[in-house]
Parts: structure tokens; sequence; C-alpha cells
């Protein structure tokens, strides 16, 4: 069996608010398997943003262990972290987190503009990553002109663009209509069955949570269970 692309072992996260400790995350222990698509559910304010933040490497833990792939993030310094996170991790958020005045084609070549990659390569994987989630035919057009569902399919293919391992998605279909919002959690879950990507989600929908094959919830820093899904909820492309 592969080793585990996430391992948590007894995390703590404090926060220090003037002479107030705010535990965030409390002790909690947490394995996702490559190739696995899992979703966090649990109330405001029980740690599931702080706990995506540490595995996103945004964030370090107080205490506690966090290997990615067998590498000990705990050990690693700040630009370590950002390399793990260009190389590694693609982010999708509920916000969306486009450029409002630059087009789809541009906002998704700029990760690979910080990254140094050259401008013809640049443009090739661009094209290919609109294309993958649908959106050949609108990478000239600005956030405005797209819909929400088309804004944050661009946001995927943002996410795409470095090849990741893992992509970390907060809330992606929480700005979204139903319909929207099936149609791109169904895009995840396809890149999650075709290229193997594993899928680590934040949702408040049971229904979306659902779609995945594990839920872990979380309540005041801590996992108050887990739930293997025998058979996910099938969503519409």
């Amino acid at each position: 069996m592969e080793a585990p692309v996430i391992q948590i072992q007894d995390v703590t996260k404090v926060y220090h608010m003037g002479e107030v400790e705010v535990h965030a995350l409390r002790g909690i222990s947490l394995e996702v398997q490559p190739g696995e698509i899992m979703a966090i559910m649990g109330p405001s304010g029980s740690g599931k943003s702080t706990l995506m933040n540490v595995i996103g490497c945004l964030d370090q833990p107080t205490s506690g262990s966090y290997f990615m792939e067998g590498v000990d993030v705990g050990g690693l310094d700040d630009d370590q972290l950002a390399d793990i996170r260009k190389r590694k991790i693609g982010f999708v958020f509920q916000t969306f987190n486009l450029l409002a005045r630059t087009n789809a084609f541009e906002n998704v070549t700029l990760p690979l503009i910080y990254a140094g990659v050259p401008r013809a390569e640049r443009h090739t994987r661009a094209r290919a990553a609109l294309g993958a989630v649908g959106l050949a035919g609108r990478m000239a057009h600005q956030p405005t002109e797209l819909s929400g569902g088309e804004q944050q399919r661009v946001a995927i293919a943002r996410a795409l663009i470095n090849n990741p391992s893992i992509i970390l998605a907060d809330e992606p279909t929480g700005n979204l209509d139903s319909k929207s919002g099936a149609e791109v959690m169904a895009l995840l879950l396809r890149l999650n069955r075709q290229q193997g990507i594993t899928v680590v989600l934040v949702s408040h929908d049971p229904n979306i949570a659902r779609s995945t094959s594990r839920i872990v919830h979380l309540s005041d820093g801590q996992v108050s269970g887990e739930e293997i899904v025998p058979q996910p909820v099938e969503v519409g492309e």
C-alpha cells in the first residue's frame, strides 16, 4: 500500500490574541491516501479553515507532526513551504480569487509566470488546462463576462496549471447556484477519477460532501466523527 499523501498526527494550532489563547485545532490526526477524494464538514468555528491552511502549508501547526508525501513539513522554512505549495498543491477558493481586469487565459497563466516558465510553455499549458475544464472557447473573456460556475472553472484550471498532486478546495460551490455547483463538483470528481489527483474539500452542503468517498466531521477543533460513503451521490455534468 502506498504511503499517505497527507499524514497528520496530534496537530494543534493555538493563536494568541493579546492575552487570550484561541485553540483552533486540538490534537487532530488524519490520513489521506493518494487519489482519494474526501470532504471535511463542521460548523463555523470547528477548525475547518485552520486545518486546510495547515494542510496547504499556509500555516504551521503549534505542535504535532505533518508529513506530505513522506516529507516532514514541520521542519521546512518559508521558502521550502512556498516551493511545496507551488509544486504539489492547487488551491480552489469559494470566492474564485480571479483578477478582475485579466481574462481567463491570463488568470490561468499567473502561477507559471511566478514559477519562471517560458512564455510558449505557459501558453500551451494554459490552453490545455482551460480545455480540461471545458472553457476552450472562453479564454479571452474577463471574469465579469463569465458565469459564477465558469469563473470557478477558471480557478480550477489555474489550480491545475502546475500539475499538482493535491487539490484543496475550500467551499468550492459555496457561491454558486445548485446547477453550477453540481457542474463544478462533477468536474472535481472527473479530475480525481481520470487524473488520480487527490482532492480534499470543505463543504457545508451534505449533498456535495456525500459525492466524495469519505467525510471527516470536525467539532471544536477535533475530529468528532468519520464516515465512509459506500455509494457516493452522483452529480450531473
